[in-house]
């Protein structure tokens, strides 16, 4: 069962599983990549490899508004080449 003991209704528990299970899995980390960064706080991510720290979503480590974010930057930058 899900820890925050969500009640009323299969279908909110199954999204608060969801959620649990993003926010206690291991990402690979964007600086050496293992896969060994862990949530340590609120939106704050760690890798246990390497020590490096990213501000990141505050389930997992990216969130689809930040990858859309990159993406574009990203071609932005290859625009310029």
């Amino acid at each position: 069962m899900v820890k925050a003991g969500v009640r009323y209704g299969a279908e909110l528990r199954k999204r608060a599983r969801d959620v649990d299970r993003q926010r206690s899995a291991r990402y690979p980390c964007p600086t050496c990549g293992k896969d060994s960064v862990k949530r340590k706080g609120n939106s704050l991510w760690e890798c246990r490899s390497c020590g490096s720290r990213f501000a990141g979503g505050a389930y997992s480590l990216t969130t689809a508004t930040g990858d859309t974010a990159r993406r574009s930057l990203e071609g932005a930058r290859g625009a310029k080449r």
